[in-house]
Formats: C-alpha cells, structure tokens, sequence
C-alpha cells in the first residue's frame, strides 16, 4: 500500500513542476512579443529603406543631418546638404525613423 501511495505522490510532483514552470514560460512569451519581435521588425523596415535608396530622396542621417541623395557608391551615400555642399556617410547613418518624420514635419507646413 505504501508503494501505491509513493508512487502517486511522484507523479502528482511531475505535473506541479510543469505548473511552476508555466510563468516563465508566459514571461518569456511576454518578452518575445513586446521586446524582441517589433525589434526585428523595425531591423527589417531600416534594411529594406536602406537598399531602396535612390537619387533625388530626400533624408536624415542618425545625426540629424538633413540631405538629399546625390550620388550611392557601395556603402558610402554622397548627400547634398546645401548648393554645393557635399558630405559623404555611410548607408547605415541614414536613419528611416527620423527621415519620416521630416518628411511628416515639412507636410504639415505644406498644409497650412
């Protein structure tokens, strides 16, 4: 009777760890939904801005700098920022965030 009972009480043990593994198994679902999948989503977005970057559009760069695309050699972006007035960076200093809300800055001026 004993051994009935030893055994009952081991495989009740096996289905209260699954039970106490059930919240961190929901957190680390958590993290994965609200952390690190919009990561990766906005990681791919960058890319695809990145490689379809064309002459003429008009972007900011990571500092700040606001130019349009004059020349794409490789990795390296000749903008020009003023008549005249060329600087060279590398594609991935030009930022798709802050170039949309430039852009979304100089619409509403438009607007009015």
């Amino acid at each position: 009777m004993e051994n009935i009972e030893l055994i009952l009480l081991q495989a009740s043990g096996g289905a209260s760890s699954i039970i106490q593994m059930l919240p961190m198994i929901g957190i680390i679902i958590v993290i994965y939904f609200f952390f690190m999948r919009p990561q990766q989503k906005k990681q791919k977005e960058q890319a695809n801005f990145i490689t379809g970057l064309e002459k003429g559009d008009e972007v900011v760069t990571m500092a700040g700098i606001l130019g349009r695309v004059n020349k794409i050699e490789g990795d390296i972006v000749t903008l020009q920022i003023d008549t005249k007035t060329f600087i060279r960076v590398v594609k991935s200093a030009v930022s798709k965030e802050m170039t949309e809300q430039a852009n979304a800055g100089t619409e509403v001026e438009v607007e009015k």
